[in-house]
């Protein structure tokens, strides 16, 4: 099945995140985000892709080159990022005349019903939500799609489109579509004329994760780092722990722990995970790591530091004496010592983050701070749950941070 991947979008929602870099290229569990989503394409018997790109667009093409796991890779550029019928559209020209799938480079998909809707088509990816209304929902007569309703007030169903596709040959004719009133072109037009003049089917998909914001980041390390570290510990023929890196007496590691090659564990610390060390991580000594974490490349946990199910991309540095929970923390942030992060609201209620500098609710009792490449906290400083630090802000000593950081 040749696969449409895109990826060309800025990620506003994720930033400050995406400030540098485009969101596909997020660390999910050792690799970048769009991996996971070409991985579970392969599996389900992808046979070429033609990946879109736009901003940011050497990030996706310098991880990738001209094949992926031994299947071609082409690249086409959409300049303007003008809606996800316009960059399919980009991408028909570098299309053989054959069905085709579509998929989103920022989402996460269960390889087995990736499979079932490579299968045969046209078919769209549905997933069951408990409120639909911020989706587009399917319309269905039985496991056939009729129409999709764009976030409805009063939804037909609780089956949303997964925005991941196969359609027809013929639609590589069908992307020249009407703009919507912010002037983009969307996809899901394609989607409504296929429904007329053909028999889509809506495949479920048992599980789905759409990454766009800081939480649902953390959300996708929750779902792919216990995953790759089993895969690791399998390969090494382990039992729960895979040591590839250095280890220093006196430290514990309880499983599921993956310390890869480079990362180094020093005396007194404590893991539990399940927990990732990616390379040239550093923990310790008498550090504490619990939850479902994530330490990239050259991140280093200092001295009693705690670390609560986190991600801390590469060169994230936490010197000594604090504690970061449920938290983001870009490349090359640094925490100076004493910055205690709160990822709790007294009241019970989810805590909330600014998304395009609107409130949002995260729907998780328990979130912490996000923080753009290069922020910098000083001495003691405070972060309430729920605020942001922009790229390369700074904290003054002593800092009680109640809002978000420009």
């Amino acid at each position: 099945m040749q696969t449409v991947v895109l990826a060309a979008g800025q990620g506003t929602r994720m930033r400050p995140l995406t400030d540098r870099r485009p969101k596909p290229t997020l660390p999910v569990a050792g690799r970048p985000l769009v991996e996971h989503a070409m991985d579970a394409a392969v599996d389900a018997g992808a046979t070429s892709f033609v990946v879109v790109v736009g901003y940011e667009a050497d990030a996706v093409r310098d991880r990738f080159g001209d094949a992926h796991r031994g299947v071609d890779v082409e690249y086409v550029v959409q300049e303007r990022q003008r809606g996800t019928a316009d960059a399919v559209r980009r991408a028909v020209p570098a299309l053989a005349d054959a069905p085709f799938a579509v998929l989103n480079g920022d989402g996460l998909y269960d390889a087995p019903s990736l499979r079932e809707l490579f299968a045969g088509g046209p078919a769209v990816g549905s997933y069951r939500v408990d409120d639909p209304r911020a989706y587009g929902v399917l319309e269905t007569e039985g496991d056939r799609v009729v129409g999709v309703v764009e976030k409805p007030d009063d939804p037909p169903s609780d089956l949303i489109n997964a925005g991941v596709y196969v359609f027809p040959a013929a639609a590589a004719d069908w992307t020249d579509v009407p703009a919507t009133e912010r002037g983009e072109f969307e996809l899901t037009d394609v989607l409504e004329r296929a429904c007329r003049e053909r028999t889509v089917r809506a495949v479920p998909f048992e599980r789905w994760l759409d990454v766009g914001r800081p939480w649902e980041l953390l959300a996708a390390n929750e779902w792919k780092v216990p995953e790759a570290v089993a895969e690791a510990v399998a390969d090494a023929d382990a039992d729960e722990v895979r040591i590839d890196g250095t280890v220093r007496e006196g430290a514990t590691l309880r499983g599921p722990v993956f310390v890869a090659e480079g990362a180094t564990v020093r005396e007194g610390v404590t893991i539990e995970g399940p927990a990732y060390l990616d390379a040239g991580a550093t923990v310790g000594p008498n550090a504490y790591v619990r939850g479902v974490t994530y330490l990239g490349e050259g991140a280093s946990v200092g001295h009693a530091v705690e670390v609560k199910n986190s991600v801390l991309c590469a060169g994230a540095t936490v010197g000594h004496q604090s504690y970061v929970g449920d938290s983001v923390l870009g490349r090359d942030v640094n925490f100076g010592a004493g910055t205690n992060v709160a990822n709790l609201r007294h009241d019970g209620e989810p805590v909330r983050f600014r998304v395009k500098g609107e409130s949002t609710s995260t729907g998780r009792r328990k979130f912490g701070v996000v923080c753009g490449d290069d922020a910098r906290t000083g001495i003691d400083t405070s972060l309430n749950a729920g605020v942001s630090l922009a790229t390369g802000a700074r904290t003054r000593p002593g800092e009680t941070v109640l809002r978000d950081v420009e």
